[in-house]
């Protein structure tokens, strides 16, 4: 039994920047705790300068993290940061993050599936099937998802979502997409993050 990963936060307070980072800690293999905390790093300091940070003296930033899954080895958490610099509205992003926490392994959406799985004409059919039943307006014609599609997982679910104006108006927020791991059981590759849900 894998007890769940212990996070403590971290708060980085500068002038017009007010952010919490999640921070591993207690992890058995050192090199794994130090390589995942300083992804988590990475993607938060990128999504500061790519909010215009330092370029924009008007750039305000707040931002938070939300643990998705963690439980058997697995750590799936979300990086949200919303900037606003004047305007009618500010901007979020939302960064999804998974990791094997005996590894510090950070995984990409194909490293969650077998190889030649054809995972992203499989996943797209699903996406393309809940646009048209749950009525989501869409600025194009759905074709497909990104190889690299943003991600997180929760529960048994692996979650495909979109920032905000990719697919559609930002007054319909973010695009969730839940997939039971269950209807995608047969692509799942051994060993993933994924597989590792089923238990």
């Amino acid at each position: 039994m894998q007890l769940p990963t212990q996070i403590a936060v971290q708060r980085i307070k500068q002038p017009r920047l007010d952010v919490y980072v999640p921070v591993v800690y207690g992890l058995a293999n050192q090199s794994a705790q130090t390589k995942i905390n300083q992804q988590i790093m990475k993607t938060v300091r990128e999504l500061i300068q790519k909010q215009g940070y330092y370029e924009n003296p008007q750039t305000e930033i707040t931002g938070f993290f939300e643990l998705k899954t963690n439980e058997r080895g697995v750590l799936s958490l979300t990086i949200e940061h919303y900037s606003f610099s004047g305007g009618a509205h500010g901007m979020t992003y939302i960064i999804g993050l998974t990791f094997n926490v005996e590894s510090g392994d950070k995984y990409k959406l194909a490293d969650l599936f077998k190889p030649d799985s054809h995972y992203v004409e499989v996943l797209s059919k699903i996406v393309g099937q809940q646009i048209k039943e749950r009525d989501i307006f869409i600025f194009e014609p759905f074709k497909s998802i990104h190889p690299n599609q943003d991600y997180y997982i929760a529960d048994k679910s692996l979650v495909l979502y979109y920032q905000l104006y990719e697919l559609t108006a930002y007054a319909y927020g973010f695009p969730y997409f839940p997939i039971s791991i269950y209807d995608i059981q047969d692509i799942i590759k051994e060993g993933s993050p994924l597989q590792k849900m089923f238990g």
